[in-house]
């Protein structure tokens, strides 16, 4: 099956470099018409201008591509809107979002300034949250949408220094969870990708053969599937270097230990078996974790 998006309109937030425009650039390719968003500031979130934008955007029209530039903050709820109308105006829908625009202010907790902590969450989860809010009405009256989230190793398993950047990337993984539950009715997908490439965002963080082979097109496959019409839902892609992985959040089976007043003790004793992942589960939904533990509780009682 070729991978294609003959008809679909997509916005890709972040797409004025790195990863945001190789994921524009390869969307235009398979047909998709495209909304560039950029707000080109630094990679700490400082200036701006839609120079950067625009450059993509005459990329993919030399190429023979349609596409629109657009430099709305992502924190901007209302230019937000107006960008999400943008596409509407000009191609009648929006059939797919790709929240990919973030920022770094990386220190170790211990240094960091919550202002700059703040600053990372309104950025990387309230601005997915605002593309989301402004494509969601669209997608469900169409009957029909794709969205993906942009998280990151860093969320799922941490990093050092990056505690505002891990909060806020996992957030979205929790975002997404709830929006592919609401949005299934309408055959609205949600995903997420967790991407390793050198960016602006990873200069000078890896030795230069590394970076070599963590090119941002290798990422690109992974975004493409999620977006398609073909794309599977509640999903977290792993990629880069041209190797693809899953994430899950999963749950054990767990013990049951009642309401003793020795529970405390008996759950330090028995935490392995607590935490023995044999058997353990991929919850459909957050109602999982409460159904095992009532289920266990009524056993018990037998």
């Amino acid at each position: 099956m070729a991978i294609n998006f003959n008809g679909r309109v997509a916005i890709v937030t972040g797409a004025g470099g790195g990863l945001g425009r190789q994921h524009a650039l390869a969307l235009a390719a398979r047909g998709a018409k495209v909304l560039v968003n950029d707000l080109g500031s630094g990679v700490h979130g400082e200036g701006g201008s839609t120079s950067a934008a625009q450059a993509v955007v005459d990329e993919i029209r030399a190429a023979g591509g349609e596409a629109l530039a657009n430099g709305a903050s992502v924190t901007d709820l209302a230019a937000v809107e107006a960008m999400v109308q943008q596409a509407v105006d000009a191609w009648g829908r929006v059939d797919i979002l790709v929240n990919n625009a973030g920022i770094l202010r990386d220190k170790s907790f211990a240094k960091m300034d919550m202002a700059d902590f703040r600053f990372v969450v309104d950025v990387h989860l309230m601005g997915a949250a605002n593309c989301c809010k402004a494509v969601w009405p669209h997608m469900v009256a169409q009957e029909y949408g794709r969205i993906v989230m942009t998280t990151s190793s860093t969320g799922l398993y941490g990093n050092f220094g990056q505690a505002n950047y891990g909060a806020a990337k996992l957030a979205q993984v929790g975002l997404m969870q709830t929006l592919a539950i609401e949005g299934a009715k309408h055959h609205i997908h949600v995903n997420a990708l967790a991407p390793t490439a050198a960016t602006r965002m990873t200069e000078g963080l890896m030795p230069e053969e590394v970076l070599a082979v963590l090119k941002p097109e290798a990422v690109v496959p992974a975004m493409l599937v999620l977006a398609h019409e073909s794309a599977p839902t509640r999903t977290i892609l792993c990629a880069g270097a041209g190797t693809f992985e899953a994430a899950h959040i999963t749950l054990t089976q767990g013990i049951h230990l009642g309401l003793g007043a020795d529970v405390p003790e008996q759950l330090a004793a028995r935490l392995a078996e607590v935490t023995d992942r044999s058997g353990e589960q991929i919850p459909q939904s957050g109602a999982a974790q409460g159904t095992n533990e009532v289920g266990k509780a009524m056993a018990a009682r037998v």
